[in-house]
């Protein structure tokens, strides 16, 4: 997909992709990769396409080109911002510290393996830019993770039935990709509440966090019950769009990502939004997709 090469010019200032020696057009193919992934099975205008650009996290996605290039600097600043970050990120999976070296050796991956040609297969690849290469890393590890479990899990014998070990049957049926989806579908929330307008995630805090009514909601923003109903509605349809396609950046299918969306409309289980709008104490298991 081709733009305006002004247009290009200004993305590839605006993400200071020549401080880490990244060449103009290796960002311009970084960009054109991530316009056709998004617009896929649809005909952007060229105004469409230029508002997807400006939407990406530019800075995050010309380092992310400039480490699978391997270049030092890049490199470096990579590892020493991004590793708390994923430290964090794999002892929430384990707080016993044993995801800590899964995300060490994730590291191999994302400087890139080389294939039977020699050429370096770099994870960075797969970073499109729509959202923040911390969300993503923290996607990349929880997917390594889950793997792992489910590979480790299937070597391991069954208990037999009248053993003390023997596992309880589960008061509702367990859906095997539940604790790979809850992650994903979290961080995508993340990005796409950080992205919306401040008055948008008011009106979100107050219904769905605070628990406030349509018409207490209306009070405070001084809108008319039946608008505050209609931009909730609204900002649900926005806040869909921008998981859906945050969780197809990171490799699901549709199936997927509507079961993703099943998952936490049938049981929110830990995801509160009141970590997602920084807001007071409120009701756990409502979500903006339900």
């Amino acid at each position: 997909m081709r733009f305006d090469e002004k247009l290009g010019g200004r993305l590839y200032r605006q993400a200071n992709a020549d401080r880490w020696h990244v060449p103009p057009e290796r960002f311009r193919h970084a960009l054109e990769s991530s316009a056709e992934r998004a617009c896929a099975g649809r005909n952007w205008d060229a105004q469409e396409v230029e508002l997807y650009l400006l939407s990406l996290h530019l800075e995050d996605l010309a380092l992310a080109c400039a480490c699978a290039e391997g270049d030092d600097d890049a490199w470096e600043h990579f590892v020493l911002a991004q590793r708390p970050a994923l430290y964090r990120a794999a002892d929430a999976l384990d707080a016993s510290g044993g995801a800590r070296e899964l995300a060490d050796s994730l590291y191999a991956d994302l400087f890139g393996l080389p294939n039977r040609s020699g050429e370096r297969q770099s994870l960075f690849r797969y970073f499109h830019g729509r959202s923040s290469l911390t969300t993503w890393l923290r996607a990349v590890l929880a997917q390594g993770y889950v793997d792992r479990l489910r590979s480790e899990r299937r070597t391991e014998a069954l208990p037999d039935e009248d053993s003390s070990s023997a596992l309880p049957a589960p008061s509702r049926p367990i859906d095997p990709d539940r604790d790979r989806y809850v992650p994903l579908i979290r961080d995508a929330l993340d990005g796409a509440m950080a992205t919306l307008p401040a008055r948008d995630r008011l009106r979100l805090a107050c219904y769905y966090a605070q628990d406030l009514t349509l018409a207490q909601t209306g009070r405070l923003l001084r809108e008319h019950e039946a608008t505050v109903s209609r931009q909730l509605a609204r900002t649900r349809g926005v806040i869909r769009d921008a998981v859906a396609r945050d969780l197809r950046e990171v490799g699901l299918s549709d199936a997927e990502i509507v079961r993703c969306f099943e998952c936490v409309t049938e049981d929110a289980g830990t995801l509160d939004l009141r970590d997602l709008l920084d807001v007071g104490p409120a009701k756990r298991g409502r979500t903006p997709f339900s």
